[in-house]
């Protein structure tokens, strides 16, 4: 294509641009919905190994291995749900139904993962705790790759894109705020010191919560991008053309380094703050700005260090991710925050026990190196799905998000199973024990630095194989929507 005919393209789909603008409404409800998504992810990122090792009593090793178990189990679950998507048609359209439908049975499996059974036999709790977290991983997949490939058909634009993915970003960062910074005081305030009620009681209320959210996307989303009119059922050219395309396969690699690191990091941190850190220390700290027993350190502490890095994030988001990405573009912005991230991580490495304020800073820097990413990898998947249809004049959105959510998921089960084999190898002990020997305790420094910062340099070379530049995404975007007014013209 000639410049002069690239800019003839952007000129005339300027005004077509007009009919794919989304209003706030629209892009908060559907922000709604990754909320939703974001009460049962953080929970399971953050406290689901715990959970087992802590409240089910597991060790280490098995408690990571039911996690990825689980994730694998998605191998077969995710890429068919990618393909019923596509082939649903509703007058609702192709993927809002599956929010509708999946809402309750998603709410209802997140109470389930969370319930202790009463069984004593650890063999049996175990056998529950991985069926219930397969169902709970199952209607995941179910839920969120509708919900996500719904983001790249609700408009074409690349700057409402952007647009509607930041204040996704912007909601779900208030939900991993509700989670990571409220979970253990509601289980402290619901229990009354018997850990079993109070993790129903609050796992319940965040249920609660993720249903009417979902109900509210369904209704207030609308789908404007369809698949070429003339284009025929056919998985196996879905597949070929997804899973051969360079964009895809980087962004698959990154997703996949990035949620097994902050799986890896989320759990290990709640590890690291009961055992690393010395809680007379951290109380101390505390004391600054808060009255607190010392009997609450961790758990408040904990909980203070992660709201403290989502109001980061949050800040971030809302200033930098949109205006940044516009300037300078996506792929871009995402090597250099996700370089930093992993240099602040690795020096959590750091911190001596007592140098609580030196952890705090650390995780500012880390955190607002980190936000700017968060909106940015949705929007570039939805970029990918153009991609591919603009390669081989054909659209398989669903398929095309299925394959990434199933990246994602198989690094979420990794990077907990990874976190739960690293400390059990170490010699952590499972259970309520109050003082780690040293090697239990550096297993646990370890994963909560080294390990996950080489990981995220996997994603920062995965990035530099994504061809879709700046310049390379408005010449896409313009030939695809000139494409598409010939197709509906084709078709009067």
């Amino acid at each position: 294509m000639t410049i002069f005919a690239a800019e003839k393209l952007k000129t005339s789909v300027m005004k077509e641009n007009e009919s794919q603008k989304v209003a706030f409404s629209e892009k908060f409800g559907y922000s709604l919905g990754d909320a939703a998504a974001n009460l049962v992810f953080q929970m399971m990122m953050i406290f689901q190994l715990k959970f087992y090792t802590d409240v089910f009593g597991l060790d280490g090793a098995v408690a990571g291995s039911i996690l990825m178990i689980a994730s694998f189990s998605a191998i077969i679950v995710d890429p068919m749900v990618g393909i019923l998507s596509d082939r649903t048609s509703t007058r609702w359209g192709k993927f809002r139904p599956w929010i509708m439908w999946t809402a309750i049975p998603f709410c209802l499996f997140y109470v389930l993962a969370f319930y202790h059974p009463g069984i004593h036999d650890k063999g049996m709790v175990a056998l529950y705790a991985t069926i219930s977290y397969v169902l709970l991983m199952t209607v995941y997949s179910f839920n969120n790759i509708p919900y996500t490939s719904l983001g790249g058909v609700m408009t074409s634009d690349i700057h409402e894109r952007t647009s509607i993915t930041t204040i996704r970003f912007v909601v779900v960062t208030i939900a991993q705020f509700v989670v990571q910074g409220l979970t253990l005081p509601l289980v402290d305030h619901f229990g009354q010191g018997d850990l079993r009620r109070g993790w129903l009681s609050t796992i319940g209320l965040f249920a609660c919560i993720a249903l009417v959210f979902f109900i509210i996307t369904f209704v207030v989303t609308k789908e404007r991008i369809q698949p070429p009119p003339r284009q025929e059922m056919n998985i196996k050219e879905d597949v070929k053309n997804t899973m051969s395309d360079v964009s895809w396969n980087a962004m698959a690699l990154l997703t996949f380094a990035l949620f097994v690191t902050l799986a890896m990091w989320g759990s290990a941190m709640n590890f690291y703050f009961q055992y690393n850190v010395d809680q007379r220390s951290l109380y101390e700290f505390l004391s600054n700005f808060v009255t607190i027993e010392e009997g609450d350190a961790y758990s408040i502490g904990f909980s203070a260090f992660n709201m403290m890095g989502a109001i980061v994030q949050f800040i971030g988001v809302i200033c930098l991710s949109q205006y940044l990405a516009n300037k300078y573009g996506k792929k871009s912005v995402f090597i250099v925050c996700l370089s930093l991230t992993a240099f602040f991580t690795a020096l959590f490495y750091i911190p001596s026990p007592t140098d609580v304020s030196l952890l705090f800073v650390l995780n500012f820097a880390r955190s607002l190196a980190y936000a700017p990413t968060i909106p940015l990898l949705w929007a570039m998947i939805g970029d990918v799905a153009d991609h591919i249809e603009y390669e081989n004049h054909r659209r398989a959105t669903g398929f095309c998000f299925s394959g990434i959510v199933l990246a994602l998921k198989i690094g979420l089960g990794l990077g907990g199973a990874i976190a739960g084999i690293i400390i059990s190898m170490f010699g952590y002990v499972s259970g309520s024990v109050t003082v780690q020997n040293e090697s239990a305790m550096e297993g646990i420094r370890l994963v909560s630095s080294i390990v996950p910062a080489i990981l995220f340099c996997i994603g920062v070379i995965a990035l530099h194989f994504y061809p879709i530049t700046k310049e390379f995404n408005e010449n896409m975007q313009a030939e695809l929507s000139a494409r598409r007014r010939n197709a509906i013209k084709n078709n009067l």
